[in-house]
């Protein structure tokens, strides 16, 4: 199995085999003050192989701050993929889900997506949540 998408977004479905993604690829989240809300989809891809279609696979999908490692959200299920009739053997199937949530981001900083399959880390991705009320520094050119 292998996940060929795993995208961030501010909202995203999964109908009929088809993923329709509103605000997809974004990267950063800011927020006039911690802590805060913000909506946001996670858009899933997977390519089933023949071999392990019409059987049940346990996925695991984490959001987790990289600095606190505590977890922002979690979704645990299993994940099964059938052969449609008369399709040829050996052929992959896709399957594609989308979560939606708001959650609140407590800590400014990196955080990461993971996504794990039977075990087998899949697809990795991240984005980085940014405080407003923080000023920034200023850049400084490094000495030559």
């Amino acid at each position: 199995m292998e996940c060929d998408l795993l995208m961030l977004a501010d909202s995203a479905q999964a109908v009929d085999g088809k993923l329709y993604i509103l605000g997809g690829g974004w990267r950063a989240v800011t927020g006039q003050r911690l802590p805060f809300s913000h909506p946001m989809a996670i858009a899933v891809g997977f390519l089933v192989d023949w071999t392990e279609t019409n059987r049940q696979h346990q996925f695991n999908l984490t959001i987790q701050a990289d600095d606190t490692k505590e977890n922002l959200a979690q979704l645990e299920g299993t994940l099964e993929v059938g052969r449609p009739v008369g399709i040829p053997a050996g052929t992959q199937q896709r399957a594609l889900f989308a979560l939606n949530m708001t959650p609140e981001f407590k800590s400014d900083g990196p955080y990461t997506v993971s996504l794990l399959v039977d075990g087998q880390d899949l697809a990795r991705t991240s984005f980085t949540v940014i405080d407003a009320s923080k000023k920034a520094e200023p850049f400084t050119q490094p000495p030559p």
